[in-house]
């Protein structure tokens, strides 16, 4: 049975148009108890318990940012990893009193855990919820909807966002395919000593809470995350110089074209007769002219 934080989207699963209707209540102490003890996957497979996640330890006070992610491939997700893992660095985490922990939940298998820790950079533990019942009891929901606007933490254009997921599809090989639900979408949880004290739930497959948001919400300042080189950059770099490649070989198609076009090799001799009579009738006139400013 799910919190009743569960979102409700309106109309049928699959057939989302836009935002879908979900709310950021935190979950109740109670119902955090009873799903303490599902398992959750690191980078061999082996199972640790939601609990060891976010649990106090040596009985000190701990808070524990734990992020759910869409599947592994998500390139939104990743560019959000990359932006908050800029600004929220593990040292800013140890000076914040108590100190805070960022762990990472996404939704396909284990495998897949180096290749995503990879791309993103992430310092932060990874884990795997292939089952995606902690989505379900702390009342995430499915969709596949963009949302009305790209957010802020996009660094990455939606294109070079796209081609860089086909490339790691690619390169993925078999695990192609153990991603993820494409349909997941995730949401950001705060717990305090075994407690939700604040929560954010995806709207959309873009909707992760901003890092500014995020960073006051850690009891940090609401400082944008720095401007990183992107691997679009490179993608409009190479894009320019396709379009100087392309104007290039356009230009020179063009100069063929004309060169096909040109009369038969009678007519061409006969323009260059008419060039010769032209250039001698000038230079005769020339040197009439010089004669002319000679004579006394």
């Amino acid at each position: 049975m799910a919190v009743e934080t569960m979102a409700r989207p309106e109309g049928p699963a699959g057939d989302f148009k836009g935002d879908i209707h979900v709310n950021n209540n935190a979950p109740r102490r109670k119902d955090v108890e009873r799903i303490a003890e599902l398992p959750v996957l690191d980078k061999d497979g082996k199972p640790h318990t939601f609990k060891s996640l976010y649990a106090p330890t040596n009985n000190e006070r701990s808070r524990t940012l734990i992020i759910f992610i869409r599947h592994f491939f998500c390139g939104n997700c990743q560019e959000y990893l990359r932006s908050l893992c800029s600004s929220v660095t593990p040292d800013v985490l140890q000076s914040l009193s108590p100190p805070m922990k960022i762990r990472i939940v996404g939704c396909g298998q284990p495998e897949l855990i180096p290749m995503y820790a990879r791309e993103t950079k992430c310092p932060y533990p990874i884990y795997a919820d292939p089952s995606k019942r902690l989505y379900a009891e702390l009342g995430m929901a499915r969709t596949l909807s963009l949302g009305p606007k790209a957010p802020q933490y996009m660094q990455y254009s939606l294109p070079s966002a796209m081609i860089r997921a086909i490339y790691q599809n690619l390169k993925a090989g078999r695990s192609a395919f153990k991603g993820g639900d494409y349909w997941q979408v995730g949401g950001e949880f705060i717990f305090d000593d075994g407690e939700v004290t604040w929560c954010h739930r995806m709207k959309n497959t873009r909707d992760h809470v901003e890092v500014p948001e995020l960073r006051r919400q850690l009891g940090l300042d609401g400082a944008e995350p720095p401007l990183r080189k992107t691997f679009s950059s490179g993608i409009r770099r190479s894009s320019s110089q396709l379009s100087r490649q392309l104007s290039d070989r356009r230009k020179s198609w063009s100069r063929s074209r004309d060169r096909t076009e040109k009369p038969s090799p009678d007519g061409s001799m006969m323009e260059k007769v008419k060039e010769d009579q032209a250039a001698e009738e000038n230079s005769e006139q020339a040197s009439k002219e010089e004669v002319k400013t000679t004579v006394p």
